[in-house]
């Protein structure tokens, strides 16, 4: 019995002595990364302690004795994310970081005391790292969908971090991802991030990609609210506000705009465009000359400044030729017909500069040069009416 005894002692020994092996492989593992770890900001000296440490935790990850412990997958996952981190060819790195990312979940699962948190975490930071750097390669590629899967990798991991929101929306936004852009704009929102005013900006176009025109008016108004100075923003209130033909409502908006960003030719512009619709063709042509004393080449200011004296010279030239003709007194109806075609032509000629112009600057366009016919006509040129008509029949005949 003596001897039994004796021989089971000696087999205890050796099991014990066999488990204190394994766990000082797994401490070895954790000295080697700690060493590379202070190591590493001169890589030449880091990596070797790294790759002895990787040769370490492989050992203790399959030993039956260690292999099920938080600490040795906690170690696993901090060795990998600093291989993955350290190997810029994608075809070693992402293997690497899934094996990291793997292993950390484990250890996160089974650290239920909370002994290896910080370990945990801050590997997870190495790989936020890593996806990061992956996402800013992916995005200079054009690879949208893969910068945004990276990115909001990397957003998971830091939460607070405003440029891991915003870099997830960019890439989210390039993917036309839209409901997902706007959920993270919106929350980028709620942080103190420096950009905001931008953000609001950006979030007003997604909401109108995303055929949402409800969200993006509600996201302008608050915008506008919130920053009533910035000039970019009261030109997209402006501009969906025309959209939605809601331009009643611009009047009071357009003078505050205005009063913001004096010298926005747009803002003129809009003013003058509004005033065209409501027929009132003198006030609107000073808005347009307004918005041409800041730039004589505004296409726009141009052709509407055109058709604002068009318009009246179509409508005294209409009222000339439509007038009744008085059978008691033919000569004042007649002089009434040469007074009306005189005023015409007077505001034919003020219209066909500006047409001109904005011919010039867009010779594809159909608009300014149908109307440069139809000054033409008033004028009773059918020489250069018929020229105009050319160039149209030209240009419907390209764009079939």
């Amino acid at each position: 019995m003596k001897i039994k005894f004796l021989i089971t002692g000696l087999l205890s020994l050796v099991s014990v002595t066999a488990v204190f092996a394994q766990k000082d492989v797994l401490r070895d593992a954790q000295d080697a990364f700690t060493k590379y770890d202070g190591l590493r900001a001169s890589p030449k000296l880091a990596l070797p302690s790294l790759t002895t440490a990787k040769d370490l935790i492989d050992k203790a990850a399959v030993h039956p004795k260690t292999s099920g412990l938080p600490l040795t997958y906690t170690v696993k996952g901090e060795i990998y994310a600093a291989l993955a981190l350290n190997d810029t060819v994608a075809s070693r790195s992402t293997p690497l970081f899934i094996t990291a990312d793997e292993a950390l979940k484990k250890a996160k699962e089974l650290d239920t005391k909370g002994e290896n948190k910080k370990q945990i975490e801050d590997s997870y930071r190495t790989l936020a790292q890593y996806t990061f750097n992956k996402g800013v390669r992916q995005y200079q590629k054009g690879n949208y969908n893969g910068a945004y899967e990276s990115f909001d990798y990397y957003r998971t991991v830091m939460p607070e971090d405003t440029n891991a929101i915003f870099y997830t929306g960019l890439s989210a936004l390039n993917s036309k991802k839209y409901p997902e852009t706007i959920k993270l704009y919106t929350n980028l929102l709620a942080t103190p991030y420096t950009g905001k005013a931008n953000i609001y900006g950006d979030l007003v176009q997604v909401y109108m990609l995303n055929k949402d025109t409800a969200g993006a008016m509600k996201i302008v108004s608050e915008a506008v609210a919130k920053y009533p100075a910035n000039a970019s923003l009261r030109n997209r209130e402006i501009q969906l506000y025309l959209q939605k033909g809601r331009v009643k409502e611009l009047g009071d908006k357009l003078d505050k705009a205005i009063e913001v960003d004096p010298k926005n030719k747009s803002l003129y512009y809009y003013q003058g465009y509004i005033l065209l619709q409501e027929k009132s063709y003198d006030k609107a042509a000073d808005q347009f000359g307004k918005a041409l004393i800041i730039d004589p080449d505004y296409y726009d200011a141009n052709l509407n400044m055109g058709l604002s004296y068009l318009n009246q010279g179509i409508d005294l030239f209409n009222k000339a030729n439509t007038m009744p003709i008085s059978k008691s007194n033919p000569k004042a109806s007649q002089a009434q017909y040469d007074l009306l075609s005189k005023q015409a032509i007077v505001y034919f000629d003020k219209a066909k500069p500006y047409l001109e112009k904005a011919t010039a600057e867009q010779p594809k366009e159909e608009d300014p040069i149908d109307a440069l016919k139809k000054v033409y006509l008033g004028k009773k040129d059918a020489v250069n009416a018929n020229l105009m008509q050319k160039k149209l029949d030209a240009l419907r005949a390209g764009n079939k």
